[in-house]
């Protein structure tokens, strides 16, 4: 069934599929016999995982960037999801980048976005998650600066939304590695990035009941910079991390040089990142000796692929253009073969 959907929608520009996916969504669940085709039967207590103090009920997530405004993560959970993460959140509203700023490359499932952190800003999101149901779904929050913000005064943003959302996410990504933000991947250096997440620790522990710290980190980080994440974890004893964002990278793509060209910067999803994912996913599990958690998230269209993410050192993963490409029947496809694992 979702094969045909997929064809209407993506006769859609994808940012407008993307409103009228969810707005279905959203209707599906409500309706009896419909919502025989989204929701999830109880995930099988095979599936639970205990990471960071928390218990997920199956180890797949819905990567930040679908549910920006925490509008519809509760339904994400319904059909199926261990966890969501929601944003990336900025203090302040903002639009984002001009449009169009999401396109597919069809031939390689493949998307590449500027979006640009587009989200209502920390205090209308707030007041969503206030109201979210105790259903056993881990929420995460997934928080940013906003586009004006220069680097060296951003540490007070991600401390605002911090604070805001604190009260009502199960965790943190502190999100350095968006491509869409101008400058905002220099904060992954070492001084900037330290300094950042010692003032989020801090201010973790100041309010009283910590939650897990996990960080987002690029793809096209070298194996110096690699090193120096490992040693950042391991200093200020971070409780996860996200591998990996969207590249930049243009690499090995079946999509023409023209097109690419045609569509301009932006970060790349999907099947082209599967690789490259998997290898930061593994490169980062050897060296941090298993001692700190991974989220793999990079190309991740079918079981193999989840599979290949938990083998090469991920406790979880994470879903977003694999979603978009297969369907709510992948989360089933992942279960199934974790569950004949064993």
């Amino acid at each position: 069934m979702y094969r045909i959907l997929r064809f209407f929608l993506f006769l859609l520009p994808p940012e407008s599929a993307h409103h009228v996916s969810v707005k279905l969504i959203k209707v599906f669940i409500k309706i009896p016999i419909l919502n025989l085709f989204l929701r999830s039967t109880k995930d099988d207590p095979k599936l639970e995982r205990k990471l960071f103090g928390l218990t997920f009920s199956n180890p797949i997530g819905l990567a930040a960037g679908f549910d920006k405004n925490a509008v519809f993560f509760e339904e994400m959970g319904e059909i199926g999801f261990g966890f969501v993460e929601i944003g990336t959140v900025t203090p302040m509203p903002q639009e984002g980048n001009a449009k169009p700023r999401l396109f597919r490359l069809k031939s390689d499932s493949a998307i590449i976005n500027r979006m640009g952190f587009n989200n209502d800003g920390a205090i209308e999101i707030e007041k969503r998650l206030a109201k979210r149901k105790k259903n056993g779904l881990i929420v995460g929050g997934n928080i940013g600066k906003n586009k004006w913000t220069p680097n060296d005064e951003a540490n007070e943003d991600y401390l605002k939304v911090f604070a805001e959302l604190y009260p009502h996410v199960d965790y943190f990504a502190i999100n350095v590695s968006s491509p869409n933000t101008e400058n905002l991947r220099a904060l992954q250096d070492k001084t900037p990035l330290k300094h950042l997440l010692q003032q989020i620790s801090f201010l973790n522990i100041q309010l009283g009941n910590p939650k897990p710290i996990l960080l987002k980190i690029a793809p096209d980080l070298t194996n110096d910079q690699l090193d120096d994440i490992v040693e950042i974890a391991h200093s200020l004893s971070l409780d996860g991390i996200i591998a990996t964002n969207t590249t930049i990278s243009r690499s090995g793509l079946n999509t023409s040089e023209k097109k690419v060209g045609q569509i301009g910067q932006g970060g790349l999803s999907g099947m082209p990142l599967k690789n490259r994912s998997t290898e930061v996913i593994r490169y980062l599990h050897q060296r941090l000796d298993s001692k700190v958690p991974i989220i793999g998230v990079g190309g991740i269209h079918s079981a193999a692929d989840a599979i290949e993410k938990l083998d090469a050192g991920a406790s979880l993963i994470q879903l977003y253009t694999g979603f978009i490409y297969e369907g709510p029947g992948l989360l089933q496809e992942i279960k199934k073969q974790l569950l004949e694992r064993g």
